[in-house]
C-alpha cells in the first residue's frame, strides 16, 4: 500500500476518497484552487495544495500543476476521482512519466473506452450485445444520413468523444437529419474538440442497467452487480439503486459476464463501469453504450450492498494486489437507492444555483449515509459542477430503502444555497417510482408536476413572525420595557392596526403577510401554525428550508426595486437568470436587434444560457462585458422595443 496519496479533485468525492486514505492508513494531499481555499476537502486532508486560481483549466485541469503538487508532498501515486481529469489518458499517462500511480486503469484502456466508435467495435468482437447502429469513424454528413435511413427513425446521433448528454441528439423525422447532425456537430466540438459522430437506433422508453466491474493487473476480473441508473435528467443521473427490479437472476448473471467480457477486452485494471440501455419491456435484449473508466458517482449503492469499499480496492489494485475473490463470492444483500443534490433551483427551470452555506445538517446512520464536500460559512460558486452531495439510504427490501432515503431528505438542511433536495423527495414518492416502472424520460414527463406552484402561506407566515420576534423589545437592565416599543399595532383613537411585512421571494411577485399568533421564534427553527396546520422551518438569516425545500424570503422595498433595476419594464429589462459568469457579449450599446437574436451567454457549473433579444428593437443599456461575474436576476442589457426606439429619436 501507498505511503501518500494525491487526490487530484475537488468537492464530495476528494472528501471521501479522503476518508478511506485515512482508514487505511495512507497520508492524502488535497489540491485547490483560490476558490476552494477554505473546503472541507482542504480541511480533511493531511496536507493540502495550492494548484492555482479559479478557473478549472488553470488548477484542476492543469497537469503540471498536479504533478509538481505530487512531486512537492512526495505522493506515490494520484487518485483522480471522476470529472475534471478522471478519464483523461494524457494525464494517466503523464503520471506514469513523472513515477506516479495512476490509481485506475491503463491509459490505453481510458484511450480505447474513450472513443464510443472503437469502443462498441472492441466490445462487440469479444461477444458484448452492441446498439445497433453505424460502423466506423471519420463518416461524413452523407455517410450518417445514410446509416440513419438504413437504421430506421427514430436515431439517436452521439458525439464519439462525448459524455453527460452532451452533444446527443434524438432525431424522430427524417427530413431534419441534415441541420440535427449539423448542430450536433457543432456541440461536439465545442464540448470535446471533435466533432466525430455515430448514429445509433433509439429505443423507446429504455432504461439504463450499468455493472460494476473489479480488475486486478493479474488478469482477474469479477462483477459487482448492477445499478439502476433510469432516473435522469437531461441526460443526467438523478437517482441510482442497486439492484435492478428489472433484472432477473439469470439476466443479472448474463449482463454481468457481458461486462466482465468488456473489460477484458481493452485489458482493464481498477474499478470500471460498463454501461448498457435496455429496452423494459424486454431486459433479455440488452445493448452496451459505454465503459466509465473510473469510479462513478453512484458507487456507494453497491459498496452498501456488498459491503466492499471501492476506493479501498482501487488502492489494492493500484498497488499490485490480486484480487482475492471469484465471481461466486459476491453476494448482494438488501437494496440501495442513491440521491444526487445539486446547486439548481427548480422553480427556476433547474438553473444552476449559488450562495453561501448558512446553515447544513445533513443525515447519517440508521441506514443513511451522505457523502458531502459541503460545510457551513463556505460558498457555493458557479465555476464548477453543481452537485454538492449524495445522499444514501440502505435497507433489507426496496421499500424500506425509498422509505429511509424520502426521510433523510427531507431531514436535510442546506440554508443559502437553492438545491433540489425536495424536488428529489417528491420524486421518489411518484408511484411509477414506488413500483419500479422506470424509464429514462419519466423525470422529464413528470418534471413540472413535481415542483410546487408557487410559495406556501405558512412560509410567508413563517418570515413574519421572524421580523416580528426582531422587533421585540428587550428589557433594560432593570426589567422595564417601553410600552411604546412594544408592536402590536397600536394606534391612537382606533382599533390597533394588524402588524404586516411586505415580503417576495424571487421570481414570484411581493405579497404583504402577518405573523399569525402563537408563532415560535427559537435561533435556528420557527414554528407557526396556520388553518389548523403546523409548520415548522429551519431559518437562518432571511432563509426559511422544510422537507428538503429552501426559499429566500426577504423585505419588499418598492422603491428600492424600482431604482436597482427590478421595477423596470421587465419585458425590456434582460436579467442573468442564475450566478454566472458572461462568456460572450454579442452586442453594443445602440446595436439594432431581432426578435430572439442571441445577444449574450452566461455561463455557470459547465450550462450555457443563451440571453436573447424579447423583442425587435435597440440595445440602449449594457452594463456586463465579458468575462463579468453576475448574481441572479442581476441586470444585464436593455433592449428598447423598435417603436420605443423610433418615438426616443422622434423626440
Amino acid at each position: 500500500m501507498f505511503d501518500t496519496v494525491l487526490v487530484a479533485n475537488r468537492g464530495e468525492i476528494a472528501v471521501r476518497v479522503i476518508r478511506t486514505l485515512r482508514e487505511q492508513g495512507v497520508r492524502s494531499v488535497a489540491v485547490f484552487s483560490d476558490a476552494d481555499a477554505d473546503a472541507r476537502h482542504v480541511r480533511e486532508a493531511d496536507t493540502a495544495v495550492r494548484i492555482g486560481p479559479p478557473a478549472a483549466s488553470e488548477s484542476y485541469l492543469s497537469v503540471p500543476a498536479l504533478l509538481e503538487a505530487a512531486r512537492r508532498t512526495g505522493a506515490q501515486a494520484v487518485h483522480p476521482g471522476y470529472g475534471f481529469l478522471a478519464e483523461n489518458a494524457a494525464f494517466a499517462a503523464a503520471c506514469a512519466d513523472a513515477g506516479l500511480v495512476f490509481i485506475g486503469p491503463p491509459a490505453s484502456a481510458i484511450s480505447l473506452m474513450g472513443d464510443k466508435i472503437r469502443a462498441k467495435e472492441t466490445v462487440a468482437a469479444a461477444g458484448v450485445p452492441v446498439v445497433p447502429g453505424s460502423s466506423g469513424s471519420g463518416l461524413t454528413d452523407a455517410q450518417l444520413e445514410d446509416a440513419a435511413r438504413e437504421i430506421g427513425m427514430p436515431v439517436l446521433l452521439k458525439p464519439s468523444a462525448g459524455g453527460g448528454g452532451k452533444g446527443m441528439r434524438l432525431v424522430r423525422d427524417a427530413a431534419v437529419l441534415a441541420e440535427e447532425i449539423a448542430a450536433a456537430r457543432r456541440e461536439a466540438r465545442a464540448s470535446f474538440g471533435d466533432d466525430t459522430l455515430l448514429v445509433e437506433r433509439w429505443i423507446d422508453r429504455p432504461r439504463h442497467i450499468e455493472i460494476q466491474v473489479l480488475a486486478d493487473t493479474h488478469g482477474n476480473v469479477i462483477h459487482l452487480g448492477e445499478r439502476e441508473c433510469s432516473l435522469q435528467r437531461r441526460h443526467q443521473k438523478i437517482i441510482e439503486e442497486a439492484p435492478s427490479v428489472l433484472l432477473t437472476p439469470e439476466t443479472r448473471a448474463a449482463m454481468g459476464e457481458a461486462a466482465v467480457q468488456a473489460a477484458r477486452s481493452c485489458g482493464y485494471a481498477g474499478a470500471g463501469t460498463v454501461e448498457f440501455i435496455v429496452p423494459g419491456d424486454d431486459p433479455a435484449s440488452y445493448y452496451f453504450m459505454e465503459m466509465n473508466t473510473r469510479l462513478q458517482v453512484e458507487h456507494p449503492v453497491t459498496e452498501l450492498i456488498t459491503g466492499l469499499d471501492l476506493v479501498e480496492w482501487q488502492l489494492r489494485v493500484a498497488s499490485g494486489e490480486r484480487l482475492p475473490y471469484v465471481q461466486q463470492d459476491i453476494e448482494l444483500n438488501g437494496w440501495a437507492i442513491e440521491a444526487r443534490i445539486c446547486a439548481e433551483d427548480p422553480s427556476r427551470g433547474f438553473l444552476p444555483s449559488g450562495g453561501t452555506v448558512l446553515a447544513l445538517r445533513e443525515p447519517q446512520g440508521g441506514g443513511v449515509r451522505t457523502d458531502s464536500g459541503l460545510s457551513e460559512g463556505v460558498p457555493v460558486g458557479s465555476l464548477y459542477d453543481p452537485m454538492l452531495s449524495k445522499v444514501i439510504a440502505y435497507g433489507p427490501d426496496r421499500a424500506t430503502a425509498l422509505r429511509k432515503l424520502r426521510a433523510a431528505l427531507a431531514d436535510t438542511v442546506i440554508l443559502g444555497v437553492p438545491t433540489n433536495a425536495g424536488f428529489l423527495r417528491r420524486l421518489l414518492a411518484h408511484p411509477d417510482v414506488v413500483s419500479g416502472d422506470l424509464d429514462t424520460g419519466l423525470v422529464e414527463r413528470e418534471a413540472e408536476s413535481l415542483v410546487p406552484d408557487g410559495v406556501p402561506d405558512e412560509v410567508y407566515a413563517a418570515a413574519a413572525a421572524v421580523r416580528r420576534e426582531a422587533l421585540e423589545p428587550r428589557p433594560d437592565a432593570g426589567g422595564w420595557t417601553d410600552p411604546f416599543s412594544v408592536p402590536n399595532g397600536w394606534r391612537t383613537g382606533g382599533v390597533p392596526a394588524p402588524l404586516v411585512f411586505p415580503l417576495r421571494v424571487s421570481g414570484v411577485d411581493p405579497v404583504t403577510y402577518g405573523a399569525p399568533a402563537g408563532a415560535v421564534v427559537a435561533p435556528d427553527l420557527v414554528t407557526v401554525e396556520l388553518d389548523g396546520t403546523v409548520g415548522r422551518f429551519h431559518r437562518s438569516g432571511d432563509w426559511l428550508g422544510r422537507d428538503g425545500d429552501t426559499w429566500h424570503v426577504q423585505d419588499h422595498d418598492p422603491v428600492e426595486a424600482s431604482l436597482s433595476g427590478a421595477g423596470r419594464s421587465g419585458l425590456d429589462t434582460l436579467a442573468a437568470p442564475m450566478p454566472g459568469t458572461v462568456t460572450v457579449v454579442k452586442v453594443a450599446v445602440g446595436d439594432e436587434v431581432e426578435a430572439g437574436q442571441s445577444l449574450l451567454v452566461v455561463e455557470a457549473m459547465k450550462m450555457e444560457h443563451v440571453i436573447s433579444a424579447p423583442h425587435a428593437g435597440t440595445v440602449t443599456e449594457l452594463d456586463v462585458t465579458a468575462g463579468a461575474t453576475v448574481a441572479m436576476d442581476q441586470v444585464l442589457a436593455v433592449v428598447a422595443p423598435a417603436a420605443a426606439a423610433s418615438a426616443q429619436e422622434d423626440a
